[in-house]
Protein backbone atom coordinates (compact mmCIF):
# COMPACT_ATOMS: atom_id res chain seq x y z
CA UNK A 1 0.00 0.00 0.00
CA UNK A 2 1.51 3.77 -0.56
CA UNK A 3 2.19 6.18 2.17
CA UNK A 4 1.36 9.14 -0.02
CA UNK A 5 -0.83 9.33 -2.56
CA UNK A 6 -2.78 12.38 -4.45
CA UNK A 7 -5.92 12.28 -2.71
CA UNK A 8 -7.64 15.38 -2.03
CA UNK A 9 -10.85 15.33 -0.77
CA UNK A 10 -9.22 12.77 2.33
CA UNK A 11 -6.50 15.21 3.04
CA UNK A 12 -9.16 18.11 3.00
CA UNK A 13 -10.94 15.87 5.79
CA UNK A 14 -8.07 15.33 7.78
CA UNK A 15 -7.28 19.47 7.56
CA UNK A 16 -10.40 20.12 7.90
CA UNK A 17 -10.68 17.97 11.28
CA UNK A 18 -7.44 18.05 12.29
CA UNK A 19 -6.50 22.09 12.40
CA UNK A 20 -9.25 22.82 14.94
CA UNK A 21 -8.61 20.16 17.32
CA UNK A 22 -4.46 20.89 16.80
CA UNK A 23 -5.10 24.82 17.51
CA UNK A 24 -7.05 23.63 21.19
CA UNK A 25 -4.18 21.83 21.94
CA UNK A 26 -1.76 24.57 20.99
CA UNK A 27 -4.18 26.71 23.48
CA UNK A 28 -4.23 24.13 26.35
CA UNK A 29 -0.01 23.99 25.75
CA UNK A 30 0.25 27.29 25.59
CA UNK A 31 -2.13 27.69 28.87
CA UNK A 32 0.14 25.29 30.81
CA UNK A 33 3.52 27.17 29.50
CA UNK A 34 2.31 30.32 30.68
CA UNK A 35 1.60 29.26 34.25
CA UNK A 36 5.19 27.78 34.20
CA UNK A 37 6.78 30.47 32.50
CA UNK A 38 5.18 32.82 35.01
CA UNK A 39 6.08 31.03 38.27
CA UNK A 40 9.42 30.27 37.05
CA UNK A 41 10.05 34.26 37.29
CA UNK A 42 8.48 33.89 40.75
CA UNK A 43 10.26 31.19 42.37
CA UNK A 44 12.07 27.68 40.78
CA UNK A 45 10.69 25.59 43.10
CA UNK A 46 7.20 27.32 42.59
CA UNK A 47 7.31 26.03 39.20
CA UNK A 48 9.03 22.59 39.72
CA UNK A 49 6.48 21.70 42.38
CA UNK A 50 3.63 23.19 40.13
CA UNK A 51 5.10 20.83 37.22
CA UNK A 52 4.91 17.97 39.19
CA UNK A 53 1.10 18.67 40.99
CA UNK A 54 -0.01 18.65 37.57
CA UNK A 55 1.13 15.61 36.61
CA UNK A 56 -1.41 13.82 39.15
CA UNK A 57 -3.87 16.57 37.35
CA UNK A 58 -2.47 15.19 33.91
CA UNK A 59 -3.25 11.84 35.02
CA UNK A 60 -6.93 12.71 35.70
CA UNK A 61 -6.79 13.79 32.07
CA UNK A 62 -5.30 10.97 30.58
CA UNK A 63 -8.44 8.89 32.14
CA UNK A 64 -10.83 11.59 30.62
CA UNK A 65 -9.63 11.51 27.10
CA UNK A 66 -9.21 7.63 27.86
CA UNK A 67 -13.08 7.79 28.32
CA UNK A 68 -13.78 10.83 25.70
CA UNK A 69 -11.33 8.67 23.00
CA UNK A 70 -12.88 5.31 23.71
CA UNK A 71 -16.68 6.75 23.18
CA UNK A 72 -15.53 8.50 20.12
CA UNK A 73 -15.03 4.70 18.65
CA UNK A 74 -18.52 4.44 19.01
CA UNK A 75 -19.75 7.72 18.34
CA UNK A 76 -18.33 8.49 14.99
CA UNK A 77 -19.16 5.14 14.20
CA UNK A 78 -23.09 5.41 14.95
CA UNK A 79 -23.06 9.08 13.39
CA UNK A 80 -21.44 7.45 10.10
CA UNK A 81 -24.50 4.61 10.23
CA UNK A 82 -27.15 7.45 10.92
CA UNK A 83 -25.55 9.49 7.71
CA UNK A 84 -25.69 6.55 5.91
CA UNK A 85 -29.32 6.03 6.60
CA UNK A 86 -28.47 2.40 8.80
CA UNK A 87 -30.32 2.01 11.41
CA UNK A 88 -31.45 5.79 12.27
CA UNK A 89 -33.62 5.54 14.66
CA UNK A 90 -31.37 2.67 16.64
CA UNK A 91 -27.79 4.94 15.93
CA UNK A 92 -29.44 7.75 17.37
CA UNK A 93 -30.43 6.00 20.36
CA UNK A 94 -26.74 4.08 21.06
CA UNK A 95 -24.86 7.29 20.35
CA UNK A 96 -26.69 8.86 23.17
CA UNK A 97 -26.10 6.16 25.27
CA UNK A 98 -22.86 6.47 24.72
CA UNK A 99 -22.33 9.50 25.78
CA UNK A 100 -24.73 9.33 28.94
CA UNK A 101 -22.09 6.28 29.95
CA UNK A 102 -19.12 8.24 29.35
CA UNK A 103 -20.36 11.49 31.33
CA UNK A 104 -21.33 9.14 34.71
CA UNK A 105 -17.67 7.48 34.23
CA UNK A 106 -16.54 10.64 34.35
CA UNK A 107 -18.05 12.63 37.10
CA UNK A 108 -17.49 9.16 39.29
CA UNK A 109 -13.50 9.84 38.22
CA UNK A 110 -13.55 13.26 39.33
CA UNK A 111 -14.53 12.85 42.48
CA UNK A 112 -11.97 10.15 43.42
CA UNK A 113 -9.12 12.50 42.14
CA UNK A 114 -10.95 15.52 43.78
CA UNK A 115 -10.98 13.62 47.14
CA UNK A 116 -6.73 12.52 46.69
CA UNK A 117 -6.33 16.57 46.41
CA UNK A 118 -7.99 17.23 49.39
CA UNK A 119 -7.50 14.46 51.71
CA UNK A 120 -3.72 13.35 51.11
CA UNK A 121 -2.14 15.85 49.23
CA UNK A 122 0.92 15.32 50.43
CA UNK A 123 1.09 11.62 50.02
CA UNK A 124 0.83 12.70 46.20
CA UNK A 125 3.46 15.36 45.80
CA UNK A 126 6.09 12.38 47.74
CA UNK A 127 5.36 9.89 45.09
CA UNK A 128 7.08 12.33 42.69
CA UNK A 129 9.46 13.96 44.80
CA UNK A 130 11.45 13.89 47.86
CA UNK A 131 12.23 17.78 48.39
CA UNK A 132 9.99 19.47 51.45
CA UNK A 133 10.00 22.46 50.02
CA UNK A 134 8.31 20.96 46.76
CA UNK A 135 6.16 18.77 48.21
CA UNK A 136 4.42 21.61 50.73
CA UNK A 137 4.08 24.14 47.59
CA UNK A 138 2.59 21.41 45.79
CA UNK A 139 -0.12 20.24 47.92
CA UNK A 140 -0.82 23.92 47.96
CA UNK A 141 -1.49 24.04 44.28
CA UNK A 142 -3.62 20.50 44.64
CA UNK A 143 -6.06 21.42 47.38
CA UNK A 144 -6.60 24.48 45.68
CA UNK A 145 -7.41 22.23 42.34
CA UNK A 146 -9.71 19.62 43.95
CA UNK A 147 -12.88 21.18 41.83
CA UNK A 148 -10.86 21.96 39.06
CA UNK A 149 -11.13 17.63 37.95
CA UNK A 150 -15.25 18.05 37.65
CA UNK A 151 -15.42 21.37 35.19
CA UNK A 152 -11.64 19.87 33.21
CA UNK A 153 -13.17 16.47 32.80
CA UNK A 154 -16.26 18.06 31.57
CA UNK A 155 -15.10 20.18 28.75
CA UNK A 156 -12.37 17.60 28.05
CA UNK A 157 -15.08 14.71 27.33
CA UNK A 158 -17.55 16.99 25.59
CA UNK A 159 -15.19 18.51 23.14
CA UNK A 160 -13.99 15.08 22.37
CA UNK A 161 -17.72 14.12 21.60
CA UNK A 162 -18.47 17.03 19.62
CA UNK A 163 -15.43 16.67 17.38
CA UNK A 164 -16.50 13.02 16.52
CA UNK A 165 -19.63 14.49 14.92
CA UNK A 166 -17.65 17.18 12.95
CA UNK A 167 -17.66 20.20 15.57
CA UNK A 168 -14.20 21.17 16.05
CA UNK A 169 -14.32 24.78 15.84
CA UNK A 170 -16.92 25.34 18.74
CA UNK A 171 -14.98 23.87 21.20
CA UNK A 172 -11.54 25.78 20.28
CA UNK A 173 -13.42 29.32 20.37
CA UNK A 174 -14.37 28.36 24.22
CA UNK A 175 -10.68 27.04 24.74
CA UNK A 176 -9.03 30.67 23.01
CA UNK A 177 -11.34 32.49 26.07
CA UNK A 178 -10.64 29.94 28.79
CA UNK A 179 -6.71 31.08 27.97
CA UNK A 180 -7.60 34.69 28.10
CA UNK A 181 -9.23 34.01 31.66
CA UNK A 182 -6.65 31.92 32.61
CA UNK A 183 -3.86 34.55 31.60
CA UNK A 184 -5.73 37.55 33.02
CA UNK A 185 -5.43 35.54 36.74
CA UNK A 186 -2.38 34.36 36.73
CA UNK A 187 -1.17 37.38 35.79
CA UNK A 188 -3.53 39.30 38.86
CA UNK A 189 -3.02 36.59 41.26
CA UNK A 190 0.22 34.71 40.74
CA UNK A 191 2.16 38.49 41.30
CA UNK A 192 -0.42 40.83 42.67
CA UNK A 193 -1.49 43.03 40.48
CA UNK A 194 -4.44 45.59 40.83
CA UNK A 195 -4.55 45.31 44.68
CA UNK A 196 -4.95 41.58 44.49
CA UNK A 197 -3.13 39.74 47.45
CA UNK A 198 0.05 37.97 46.27
CA UNK A 199 -0.32 34.37 45.83
CA UNK A 200 2.13 32.43 43.92
CA UNK A 201 1.59 29.32 43.33
CA UNK A 202 -1.98 28.91 45.00
CA UNK A 203 -2.86 31.91 42.33
CA UNK A 204 -2.05 30.34 39.24
CA UNK A 205 -4.39 27.11 41.19
CA UNK A 206 -7.09 29.47 41.40
CA UNK A 207 -6.93 31.10 37.92
CA UNK A 208 -6.60 27.68 36.56
CA UNK A 209 -10.35 26.52 38.31
CA UNK A 210 -11.55 29.96 37.02
CA UNK A 211 -10.63 29.16 33.48
CA UNK A 212 -12.39 25.62 33.70
CA UNK A 213 -15.38 26.47 34.85
CA UNK A 214 -16.03 28.96 32.13
CA UNK A 215 -14.58 26.63 29.59
CA UNK A 216 -16.81 23.78 30.60
CA UNK A 217 -20.34 25.38 31.14
CA UNK A 218 -19.60 27.10 27.39
CA UNK A 219 -19.29 23.68 26.23
CA UNK A 220 -22.29 21.98 27.61
CA UNK A 221 -24.51 24.46 26.91
CA UNK A 222 -23.70 24.12 23.35
CA UNK A 223 -23.88 20.30 23.73
CA UNK A 224 -27.35 20.81 26.01
CA UNK A 225 -29.20 23.89 23.80
CA UNK A 226 -27.60 24.23 20.23
CA UNK A 227 -26.27 21.18 19.25
CA UNK A 228 -28.62 19.68 16.12
CA UNK A 229 -26.56 16.71 15.07
CA UNK A 230 -26.57 14.40 18.51
CA UNK A 231 -29.25 16.18 20.06
CA UNK A 232 -28.35 15.21 23.59
CA UNK A 233 -30.32 16.72 26.15
CA UNK A 234 -30.33 16.83 30.10
CA UNK A 235 -33.17 13.94 30.65
CA UNK A 236 -30.94 11.63 28.36
CA UNK A 237 -28.29 11.61 31.28
CA UNK A 238 -30.80 9.05 33.24
CA UNK A 239 -31.38 7.33 30.22
CA UNK A 240 -31.62 2.88 30.33
CA UNK A 241 -27.84 2.12 28.89
CA UNK A 242 -28.45 -1.96 30.11
CA UNK A 243 -28.84 -2.70 26.55
CA UNK A 244 -25.35 -1.11 25.66
CA UNK A 245 -23.29 -1.89 28.25
CA UNK A 246 -21.85 -4.93 27.50
CA UNK A 247 -20.91 -2.81 23.46
CA UNK A 248 -19.70 -0.14 25.65
CA UNK A 249 -17.71 -2.44 28.21
CA UNK A 250 -16.23 -4.30 25.01
CA UNK A 251 -15.16 -1.01 22.98
CA UNK A 252 -14.59 1.67 24.80
CA UNK A 253 -13.49 0.33 27.88
CA UNK A 254 -10.68 -0.96 26.76
CA UNK A 255 -9.58 2.70 25.67
CA UNK A 256 -9.82 3.64 29.26
CA UNK A 257 -7.83 0.77 30.98
CA UNK A 258 -5.03 1.13 27.81
CA UNK A 259 -4.94 4.78 28.44
CA UNK A 260 -5.06 4.55 32.77
CA UNK A 261 -1.93 2.38 32.69
CA UNK A 262 -0.53 3.94 30.44
CA UNK A 263 -0.82 7.39 32.08
CA UNK A 264 0.17 5.27 35.61
CA UNK A 265 3.28 4.50 33.82
CA UNK A 266 3.67 8.07 32.49
CA UNK A 267 3.67 8.92 36.12
CA UNK A 268 6.36 6.53 37.10
CA UNK A 269 8.51 7.72 34.51
CA UNK A 270 7.55 11.39 36.25
CA UNK A 271 8.57 9.48 39.28
CA UNK A 272 11.96 8.26 37.93
CA UNK A 273 12.64 11.97 36.85
CA UNK A 274 11.46 13.73 40.34
CA UNK A 275 13.59 11.49 42.25
CA UNK A 276 16.21 12.60 40.03
CA UNK A 277 16.68 16.10 41.75
CA UNK A 278 15.31 19.43 41.48
CA UNK A 279 17.41 20.39 38.41
CA UNK A 280 16.76 17.45 36.78
CA UNK A 281 12.88 18.44 37.58
CA UNK A 282 12.93 21.64 36.07
CA UNK A 283 14.42 20.57 33.18
CA UNK A 284 11.57 17.91 31.87
CA UNK A 285 8.95 20.69 32.82
CA UNK A 286 10.95 22.54 30.40
CA UNK A 287 11.12 19.81 27.51
CA UNK A 288 7.43 18.43 28.26
CA UNK A 289 5.91 21.75 26.86
CA UNK A 290 8.17 21.93 24.28
CA UNK A 291 7.40 18.77 23.17
CA UNK A 292 3.55 19.27 23.82
CA UNK A 293 4.29 22.36 21.68
CA UNK A 294 5.81 20.78 18.67
CA UNK A 295 2.81 17.48 18.69
CA UNK A 296 -0.12 19.73 18.59
CA UNK A 297 -0.64 18.54 14.68
CA UNK A 298 -0.13 15.58 15.37
CA UNK A 299 -2.71 15.09 18.29
CA UNK A 300 -5.15 16.61 15.91
CA UNK A 301 -4.45 14.20 13.07
CA UNK A 302 -4.66 11.52 16.00
CA UNK A 303 -8.28 12.54 16.74
CA UNK A 304 -8.84 12.94 13.22
CA UNK A 305 -8.01 9.81 12.24
CA UNK A 306 -10.81 7.88 14.66
CA UNK A 307 -12.67 10.20 13.55
CA UNK A 308 -12.67 9.89 9.99
CA UNK A 309 -11.65 6.06 10.04
CA UNK A 310 -15.27 5.07 12.47
CA UNK A 311 -17.13 7.32 9.78
CA UNK A 312 -15.47 5.53 6.93
CA UNK A 313 -16.49 2.10 8.53
CA UNK A 314 -20.27 3.15 9.87
CA UNK A 315 -20.99 4.12 5.94
CA UNK A 316 -19.42 0.60 4.75
CA UNK A 317 -16.21 0.81 3.23
CA UNK A 318 -13.55 -1.71 4.69
CA UNK A 319 -11.29 -1.20 1.52
CA UNK A 320 -11.57 2.50 1.72
CA UNK A 321 -10.48 2.38 5.64
CA UNK A 322 -7.26 0.48 4.90
CA UNK A 323 -6.48 2.69 2.11
CA UNK A 324 -6.48 5.52 4.33
CA UNK A 325 -4.80 3.66 7.21
CA UNK A 326 -1.51 3.84 5.10
CA UNK A 327 -2.07 7.15 4.08
CA UNK A 328 -2.12 7.93 7.49
CA UNK A 329 0.79 6.15 8.33
CA UNK A 330 2.97 8.50 5.96
CA UNK A 331 1.63 11.85 7.36
CA UNK A 332 2.61 10.45 10.96
CA UNK A 333 6.20 9.89 9.40
CA UNK A 334 6.05 13.21 7.57
CA UNK A 335 4.30 15.34 10.46
CA UNK A 336 7.42 13.36 12.99
CA UNK A 337 10.50 15.23 10.96
CA UNK A 338 8.63 18.34 10.51
CA UNK A 339 8.24 18.46 15.13
CA UNK A 340 12.05 16.88 15.32
CA UNK A 341 12.77 20.04 12.79
CA UNK A 342 10.63 22.57 14.96
CA UNK A 343 12.83 21.40 18.19
CA UNK A 344 15.67 21.90 17.13
CA UNK A 345 15.39 25.27 16.00
CA UNK A 346 13.35 26.45 18.79
CA UNK A 347 15.19 24.51 22.09
CA UNK A 348 17.25 27.45 22.81
CA UNK A 349 14.80 30.57 22.63
CA UNK A 350 12.22 28.04 24.67
CA UNK A 351 14.91 27.47 27.62
CA UNK A 352 15.75 30.77 27.55
CA UNK A 353 12.14 32.76 28.06
CA UNK A 354 12.02 30.50 31.74
CA UNK A 355 13.93 33.19 33.50
CA UNK A 356 17.25 33.52 35.47
CA UNK A 357 15.76 31.58 38.31
CA UNK A 358 15.87 28.37 36.40
CA UNK A 359 19.72 27.05 37.01
CA UNK A 360 22.66 26.43 34.87
CA UNK A 361 22.75 22.82 35.88
CA UNK A 362 18.96 22.85 34.68
CA UNK A 363 19.67 24.73 31.40
CA UNK A 364 22.28 22.07 30.70
CA UNK A 365 19.81 19.10 30.87
CA UNK A 366 17.31 20.46 29.20
CA UNK A 367 19.48 20.99 25.92
CA UNK A 368 20.48 16.92 26.96
CA UNK A 369 16.76 16.23 27.06
CA UNK A 370 15.40 18.13 23.79
CA UNK A 371 18.15 16.30 21.78
CA UNK A 372 16.87 13.32 23.21
CA UNK A 373 13.00 14.32 22.26
CA UNK A 374 14.20 15.45 18.65
CA UNK A 375 15.14 11.81 17.59
CA UNK A 376 11.99 10.15 19.77
CA UNK A 377 9.60 12.29 18.34
CA UNK A 378 9.59 10.92 14.90
CA UNK A 379 8.58 7.43 15.98
CA UNK A 380 6.11 8.51 18.77
CA UNK A 381 4.34 11.16 15.95
CA UNK A 382 3.69 7.59 13.50
CA UNK A 383 2.53 5.44 16.31
CA UNK A 384 0.57 8.09 17.96
CA UNK A 385 -1.61 8.65 14.85
CA UNK A 386 -2.14 4.85 14.00
CA UNK A 387 -3.29 4.04 17.75
CA UNK A 388 -4.76 6.91 18.89
CA UNK A 389 -6.37 7.30 15.48
CA UNK A 390 -6.52 4.55 12.65
CA UNK A 391 -6.40 1.48 14.67
CA UNK A 392 -8.28 2.88 17.81
CA UNK A 393 -10.98 4.15 15.20
CA UNK A 394 -11.16 0.19 13.33
CA UNK A 395 -12.41 -0.58 16.90
CA UNK A 396 -8.97 -2.43 17.94
CA UNK A 397 -8.97 -1.52 21.17
CA UNK A 398 -8.41 -4.62 22.85
CA UNK A 399 -5.03 -5.28 20.96
CA UNK A 400 -4.01 -1.88 21.28
CA UNK A 401 -4.54 -2.43 25.30
CA UNK A 402 -2.27 -4.65 25.55
CA UNK A 403 0.59 -3.28 22.95
CA UNK A 404 0.63 -0.05 24.54
CA UNK A 405 1.30 -1.14 27.89
CA UNK A 406 3.54 -3.98 27.13
CA UNK A 407 6.00 -2.08 25.24
CA UNK A 408 5.75 0.45 28.57
CA UNK A 409 5.98 -1.74 31.56
CA UNK A 410 8.61 -4.37 30.03
CA UNK A 411 11.01 -2.29 28.37
CA UNK A 412 10.52 1.62 28.94
CA UNK A 413 10.10 1.97 32.38
CA UNK A 414 13.04 -0.89 33.21
CA UNK A 415 15.56 0.59 30.63
CA UNK A 416 14.43 3.99 32.25
CA UNK A 417 15.36 3.01 35.67
CA UNK A 418 18.77 0.50 34.56
CA UNK A 419 19.77 3.60 33.28
CA UNK A 420 19.07 6.54 35.86
CA UNK A 421 20.11 4.66 39.16
CA UNK A 422 21.69 1.77 38.33
CA UNK A 423 24.45 2.99 35.48
CA UNK A 424 23.99 6.76 35.90
CA UNK A 425 23.80 7.53 31.99
CA UNK A 426 23.49 11.45 30.67
CA UNK A 427 20.30 12.93 30.69
CA UNK A 428 20.23 11.88 27.23
CA UNK A 429 20.29 8.33 27.57
CA UNK A 430 18.29 8.28 30.24
CA UNK A 431 15.65 10.07 28.59
CA UNK A 432 16.07 8.12 25.43
CA UNK A 433 15.40 5.04 27.28
CA UNK A 434 12.25 6.22 29.45
CA UNK A 435 11.09 7.05 25.50
CA UNK A 436 12.00 3.62 23.85
CA UNK A 437 8.51 2.33 23.55
CA UNK A 438 8.13 4.62 21.14
CA UNK A 439 10.20 2.89 18.66
CA UNK A 440 9.15 -0.73 19.54
CA UNK A 441 5.07 0.25 18.75
CA UNK A 442 6.24 2.21 15.29
CA UNK A 443 7.33 -0.95 14.04
CA UNK A 444 4.17 -3.03 15.80
CA UNK A 445 1.78 -0.61 14.31
CA UNK A 446 3.09 -0.99 10.58
CA UNK A 447 2.81 -4.51 11.15
CA UNK A 448 -0.51 -4.51 13.04
CA UNK A 449 -1.87 -2.72 9.66
CA UNK A 450 -0.44 -5.21 7.18
CA UNK A 451 -2.17 -7.96 8.94
CA UNK A 452 -5.94 -6.35 8.33
CA UNK A 453 -7.28 -7.74 11.35
CA UNK A 454 -7.77 -3.93 12.78
CA UNK A 455 -11.36 -3.60 11.73
CA UNK A 456 -14.08 -4.95 13.92
CA UNK A 457 -17.48 -5.06 14.44
CA UNK A 458 -20.04 -2.79 16.46
CA UNK A 459 -22.73 -3.35 17.65
CA UNK A 460 -25.49 -0.57 18.28
CA UNK A 461 -26.33 -2.63 21.63
CA UNK A 462 -29.04 -5.14 19.86
CA UNK A 463 -27.94 -8.78 19.13
CA UNK A 464 -29.93 -9.22 16.06
CA UNK A 465 -28.19 -5.71 14.82
CA UNK A 466 -24.20 -5.50 14.02
CA UNK A 467 -22.26 -3.35 11.07
CA UNK A 468 -18.86 -3.22 10.41
CA UNK A 469 -17.39 -2.41 6.72
CA UNK A 470 -19.31 -6.07 5.53
CA UNK A 471 -22.90 -5.02 6.75
CA UNK A 472 -24.48 -2.01 5.34
CA UNK A 473 -27.39 -0.82 4.24
CA UNK A 474 -28.79 -0.56 0.15
CA UNK A 475 -29.02 3.14 1.05
CA UNK A 476 -25.02 3.10 1.57
CA UNK A 477 -23.76 1.08 -1.33
CA UNK A 478 -22.58 4.42 -3.61
CA UNK A 479 -19.66 5.62 -2.76
CA UNK A 480 -19.20 8.30 -0.12
CA UNK A 481 -16.73 10.91 1.29
CA UNK A 482 -14.77 10.32 3.31
CA UNK A 483 -16.69 12.09 6.39
CA UNK A 484 -20.10 13.51 5.54
CA UNK A 485 -20.60 16.74 3.99
CA UNK A 486 -21.78 18.45 6.85
CA UNK A 487 -18.51 17.41 8.49
CA UNK A 488 -16.31 19.09 5.45
CA UNK A 489 -18.99 21.73 4.98
CA UNK A 490 -19.56 23.28 8.83
CA UNK A 491 -17.03 21.47 10.92
CA UNK A 492 -17.93 23.13 14.07
CA UNK A 493 -21.62 23.25 14.16
CA UNK A 494 -24.73 22.92 11.32
CA UNK A 495 -26.13 26.00 9.56
CA UNK A 496 -29.12 25.78 12.35
CA UNK A 497 -27.19 25.86 15.04
CA UNK A 498 -24.55 28.40 14.14
CA UNK A 499 -27.06 30.98 14.15
CA UNK A 500 -28.25 30.16 17.62
CA UNK A 501 -24.77 29.84 18.62
CA UNK A 502 -23.37 33.44 20.71
CA UNK A 503 -19.99 33.69 20.97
Amino acid sequence: MRLFKKDKPFYKSVFVLGFPIALQTLVTVFVGMLDNIMLSHHSQDAFSAASLANAYISFFQIFCMGLGMGASVLVSRYYGMKKAHTEVEKAEHALRQTITLMLRLMFVFATVFAIGAIAIPRLVMKMYTSEDALIDLGSTYLRYSALTFFFLGLSLVIAIVLRSVGQSRFPLYVSLGALVVNLGGNYILIFGHFGAPKMGIAGAAIATFVARVCEAMADLIYLLVYDKKIGYRIRHFFMNTRSLLHEYIRVCIPVLISDAILAFGNNTVTMVIGHLGGDFVAANSITTVTQQLSTVMIQGVCQAGAIITGQTLGHGHRDKAEEQGWLFLGLGFALGFLSALFIFFTKTPVIASYGQETTPEAVSIAYQLLNAISLIIIFQATNSIMTKGVLRGGGDTRMLMLADNIFLWVMAIPLGILAGYVLDFPPFWIYFCLKSDQIAKTIWCVLRLRGRKWIKKISTGDNDKITDARSVSASSSEEVDVVDTDVVKETSFDKESSKNTVS
